[in-house]
């Protein structure tokens, strides 16, 4: 038992009088029936609305390292949108043994009095959550005209994130790219207007719409290959090396969804290692109307994810909220 001055066992009842916890779990297929995925894209820009006015709380990202990946943890609190916490494991190999590289579990506690509410799978909302912050900063920073959509990457999160884009912009072309070309024609066949392309530099010229999902620890696009007033995100994470070039991240008009990004991995990213916090801006505050968007059609924007546990905290509170309408899952007592 854990003690802490002799204030636990003062204060609390004994262990035997404690009323049982009943804990809705939810499986993965349920999650991906209950999560709503326009509902996530407003949910998400709610939560980062709130994380950057200072609302919520959210410490940095921390992980758990082993000699083949890291198990990170992801506590926070949104007012409204729930008290949570992620348990993240990201093993990169499992790719060759047919196992995602990303798995988590989430649970989700009342935020009034921290009682466990709700166990549930959270690899799929990793994957929806990241790809809707995407698609939120496509909605705020991409010209409304845009109509060409290159996606890097074939994998989960390029899978998420052209599901996603197609949502936020009336896109007549998707182009597809991926290091593994089997994978890029695979996906680009689950859409009629996307096709596969045979390198990353021929998918990004003239895309208005270019979104890295690469593991890649070396840069997947260059500055050059940009088109004037391109909206480029970027969800890669690599602790070897960066997804986007530093050409582009100077040289953009760079959104985050924290300061923490610029923290060293795992808490942020690779690519914003030694630079000026100063020279991003928040999501949230161009969601609250605090902080300009794009300035001009010819001004190229960079949204840089790094992954946020408001956002894991929207997912959890909107799959939860549908559970309990729908009476969806399986109550446990621990």
């Amino acid at each position: 038992m854990f003690h802490h001055g002799g204030d636990y066992d003062r204060d609390m009842p004994p262990p035997a009088d404690e009323p049982a916890c009943q804990l809705l779990v939810l499986s993965r297929a349920e999650v991906e029936r209950l999560l709503d995925l326009d509902q996530l894209v407003d949910a998400v820009g709610e939560g980062l609305r709130e994380a950057s006015a200072g609302r919520c709380s959210v410490p940095a990202r921390v992980a758990a390292f082993t000699p083949a990946g890291l198990l990170g943890a992801m506590p926070g609190f949104v007012p409204g949108l729930g008290l949570a916490c992620k348990l993240v494991s990201v093993f990169d190999g499992n790719h060759a043994r047919g196992l995602p590289s990303h798995q988590a579990l989430i649970l989700l506690f009342d935020e009034g009095a921290g009682t466990p509410l709700a166990l549930m799978d959270g690899t799929y909302i990793t994957a929806v959550r990241t790809a809707a912050a995407s698609a939120l900063s496509t909605r705020l920073l991409a010209r409304p005209a845009s109509r060409v959509l290159a996606v890097l990457g074939a994998g989960v999160q390029g899978q998420a994130h052209l599901a996603a884009m197609v949502r936020i912009r009336d896109f007549h072309e998707a182009r597809i790219v991926s290091r593994n070309p089997e994978h890029a024609r695979a996906l680009a066949s689950s859409t009629p207007r996307a096709r596969a392309m045979s390198s990353f530099e021929d998918a990004v010229r003239g895309a208005d719409v270019v979104c890295c999902c690469t593991a890649s620890p070396e840069p997947v696009l260059r500055w050059g290959w940009l088109k004037p007033g391109a909206h480029v995100t970027s969800v890669g994470a690599n602790p070897a090396g960066p997804e986007l070039d530093p050409e582009t991240v100077r040289a953009g008009r760079l959104f985050v969804e924290s300061a923490d990004a610029f923290r060293p991995p795992p808490a942020g990213t690779a690519e914003l290692q030694g630079l000026d916090p100063a020279m991003a801006t928040e999501l949230g505050r161009v969601v609250a109307g605090e902080a300009s968007g794009r300035t001009s059609e010819q001004e190229v924007t960079v949204y840089k994810s790094m992954g946020h546990a408001a956002e894991d905290a929207a997912a959890a509170y909107l799959v939860y909220q549908r559970a309990l309408r729908e009476g969806a899952g399986q109550r446990i007592t621990i």
